[in-house]
């Protein structure tokens, strides 16, 4: 069996970009990209967004569509990402849908209630109350209300844990009743494949080496570029991706850069963490060893109903 749409997921650094490209040129496909930091202009080295050769060699969706001042959405990505496959196809090609933003492909997959919109005064009490209190009792807050929402955002998330609690406190259903969705079965010809690191010390060590790598390549001019925008502050959704959020930190003294370093690399380790988590329920999906997948495997398995 062939596959007409296929899904490449797994957590951050274990080469998604490379193999979505080579598994792209080996199908005649288009890549879509499933990652909520690509979206956003001026945002290159930090994401470790696909350059311009990589994208000169295949063609790529969903990446510098917006800028970094404006808010992109779960539900957003999953209307974008269907509008995309059915126009690739009709140009006789193959969608792979590559990312690691995993709420995402839960919500091209699964599908999500739309959120009504949040009370503002709602909002602006949570957030007032937020440097008195701190994140930890928030999130024990959160944890009697949505036990759910709380065992997915780390109680130093206040980002996600303020999310939670004002679409509770406004509309009195929990954010995890709005994700849930209705479960649809996945189309004919779809594939889900993930890459999953066996060897979870080399994953370490690969996310040092890359944000140093990043350090190199100029991330801390790109990080003063962002700063230097006059509408953009650090509570912009694209300034909490990892990496950023602990850059604003830094440019603005309450961290040096050591600590910088060491809290950026944390927390994507962090985050690989809670990818896996995920991806460890993904039982339909079709496992494939991160360390040494290639494109000829994947071709393999696709030719099989059944992986």
């Amino acid at each position: 069996m062939t596959a007409s749409v296929v899904l490449l997921m797994g957590p951050t650094a274990t080469g998604k970009t490379a193999l979505a490209l080579d598994l792209a040129e080996a199908l005649g496909g288009e890549i879509v990209s499933v990652d909520s930091a690509l979206v956003y202009r001026g945002m290159d080295i930090g994401t470790a967004k696909p350059g311009v050769e990589e994208r000169a060699r295949v063609p790529h969706h969903l990446i510098d569509i917006l800028d970094p001042e404006e808010t992109w959405s779960a539900a957003a990505f999953a209307r974008e990402a269907l509008y995309l496959v059915d126009a690739i196809q009709a140009r006789g090609r193959v969608p792979i849908l590559a990312g690691g933003t995993l709420l995402y492909f839960r919500a091209l997959l699964d599908g999500l209630d739309t959120i009504p919109e949040v009370d503002s005064e709602v909002r602006a009490g949570l957030r007032a109350r937020l440097p008195g209190e701190g994140s930890a009792a928030l999130h024990a807050e959160l944890s009697r209300v949505d036990p759910e929402a709380a065992g997915r955002i780390h109680p130093r998330d206040p980002q996600r844990i303020l999310r939670a609690l004002e679409v509770y406190l406004s509309t009195g259903r929990t954010l995890s009743s709005f994700q849930r969705g209705r479960r649809a079965s996945l189309p004919e010809g779809w594939r889900q494949l993930v890459l999953w690191p066996t060897d979870r010390a080399g994953l370490r060590e690969r996310i040092a080496c890359r944000f140093d790598a990043m350090l190199a390549q100029g991330f801390v001019r790109e990080l003063e570029s962002l700063r230097a925008r006059p509408l953009l502050t650090a509570e912009h959704t694209s300034q909490r991706a990892v990496g950023y959020r602990q850059g604003w930190d830094w440019l603005e003294g309450n961290i040096d850069r050591e600590t910088f370093r060491q809290r950026a690399i944390h927390a994507t380790r962090q985050l690989a963490k809670r990818q896996l988590t995920w991806l460890r329920g993904m039982s339909e999906a079709d496992r494939l060893v991160a360390e040494t997948a290639s494109a000829g495997q994947i071709l393999e398995r696709l030719a099989r109903r059944q992986p």
